[in-house]
């Protein structure tokens, strides 16, 4: 049945054309159904109030939604820059807390030659006071603890008599030996037990001393591994032969570390994609920044996000599981775990992003910002992420220089804490180390990181002792097959070490 009423609410009429309708209304087509059709005034009314009040309903709603966007993203901005605000934050703790690290390791040798300067002169000053009151004679402090006593001409030197026999022991003489008229020069004898004048256990000095340097102990931060004394590598390529033919990577360096010498090398310089052997530079920048290994880390649902999107190889931790930083460290360089370098990280510096400036930094250090740069703390691939094998062999270097680095860079295999997802822990292996101990080196290979991208292939860094006792560094890239990589390694080991 049609409607009687158009959208605009104005009567259309029926069907029919003048006929009566059954329910009893006339057609609009006759005068009185005319009159019939029209609406009243209240009716009107109704049907504009209810137009009104549909269109101030949606008005509202719209209002509301536009404010609760406006809110939402208001504090998704806040949060944001919160975010960033702490992560700045942090990176400036971390550096001023680095710099009070160098300034109190330079202060620290000059303080205690300045201790050690104040008791000579404080030792000084009580033998011119001796020699002043050369006539008495004084036992400091009582017997029977570290004392010193001063003999001089006087007339109770007979009461005496047992100071002969302890100077034997160690007397420091301070003139001539007594004369045969009975007169003595002053003499200074020291217990055993004491060694500065005027310090001795338990003296005001002595207390000074031991409370200045608990001072100074206390405010240096101790690092992982500590930060080495040693300069960065530099070895010279005179005289560099090529590798032998059997050595199929195109980029190839091997040094020999102690002469600082280039004994072989192939592309040494040329720049290459470093893949996980990033993560050599990851762990001595982290063991430089952290004090606890035994302090947790939570694994967020980021972390593994950036992990899987960009193809990473992982140690196993899952998102909310809690781990050490010592697992994190050995997550990081065993199964080369992008989701552990990462959280390792965010742990030392707060994000990935401020991390990588002191990456950079540390390059910077070593040298070698002209030929080496990175932006992220894995290896993925980018044009702006680059090195060459020499300067992954200088990294590698620094890295073995550091205790704690050291030890993770040569274990074959390790097991991570029992945590609520892993309750006994994750069982991991550094598989380079555990292929190649069984072959001929002509030494032993004591560290080593593997990588691999599309754009660098297999590549490799090992450092090893050879048969001569000598440290070398081998540094292989673009290598078509993780097997080959290890058997150049092999092969350059055969070819540079004595047998």
């Amino acid at each position: 049945m049609s409607s009687r009423y158009s959208n605009g609410g104005r009567y259309t009429g029926g069907s029919g054309s003048g006929t009566a309708r059954q329910d009893g209304v006339q057609d609009a087509g006759t005068p009185r159904g005319r009159e019939a059709g029209q609406l009243s005034a209240e009716e009107i009314a109704a049907i504009l109030a209810q137009s009104y009040s549909g269109r101030v309903v949606t008005g509202m709603e719209d209002e509301r939604e536009d404010s609760a966007d406006s809110r939402s993203a208001e504090g998704k901005d806040t949060a944001e820059k919160e975010r960033e605000a702490r992560r700045k934050k942090r990176v400036q703790e971390m550096r001023r807390r680095k710099r009070r690290q160098e300034q109190m390791r330079r202060l620290m040798l000059p303080c205690i030659a300045a201790a050690a300067v104040c008791v000579i002169l404080a030792g000084l000053g009580i033998g011119s006071l001796v020699r002043k009151h050369g006539d008495r004679q004084n036992t400091l402090p009582p017997e029977g603890s570290n004392e010193f006593v001063l003999n001089g001409e006087n007339e109770d030197s007979s009461d005496h008599s047992g100071t002969d026999e302890d100077s034997s022991d160690g007397s420091v003489s301070d003139g001539d030996s007594p004369n045969s008229t009975g007169t003595a020069d002053r003499e200074i004898t020291y217990a055993g037990s004491l060694n500065v004048a005027g310090c001795y256990v338990g003296s005001t000095i002595a207390e000074s001393l031991a409370e200045e340097l608990a001072l100074a102990d206390s405010l240096i931060v101790r690092t992982l591994g500590g930060r080495s004394a040693e300069p960065p590598l530099a070895a010279a390529a005179d005289g560099a032969a090529s590798p032998d033919g059997e050595v199929m990577s195109e980029n190839v360096v091997f040094i020999d570390v102690e002469a600082g010498r280039i004994l072989g090398q192939r592309g040494a310089d040329t720049r290459i994609p470093p893949a996980s052997m990033t993560k050599i530079l990851t762990v001595l920048v982290a063991a430089e920044h952290i004090t606890d290994p035994d302090d947790t880390f939570v694994i967020t649902q980021d972390i593994v996000d950036y992990s899987f999107v960009n193809h990473c190889s992982n140690a196993g931790f899952e998102v909310g599981e809690k781990v050490t930083v010592r697992d994190l460290f050995y997550g990081t360089v065993l199964p080369s775990g992008g989701e552990a370098a990462v959280a390792l990280a965010v742990y030392a510096a707060g994000s990935q992003e401020a991390f990588v400036g002191l990456m950079n930094e540390k390059l910077d250090e070593l040298g070698l910002s002209a030929t080496t740069h990175f932006t992220n703390c894995v290896g993925i691939y980018d044009d702006n992420h680059y090195s060459t094998v020499y300067d992954i062999g200088v990294i590698l270097k620094a890295a073995y220089d550091n205790t704690y680095c050291r030890e993770v860079l040569g274990v074959r295999t390790y097991k991570t804490s029992a945590t609520e997802q892993h309750p006994e822990g994750i069982d991991l292996s550094n598989l380079f180390l555990r292929r190649i101990e069984d072959r001929d080196t002509h030494g032993e290979v004591l560290c080593a990181k593997t990588g691999y991208v599309d754009q660098s292939g297999n590549c490799a860094a090992s450092l090893g002792v050879g048969n001569d006792g000598r440290v070398y560094i081998c540094v292989t890239a673009r290598s078509n097959d993780p097997w080959r990589c290890i058997r150049d390694h092999v092969a350059l080991y055969q070819q540079f070490l004595p047998g």
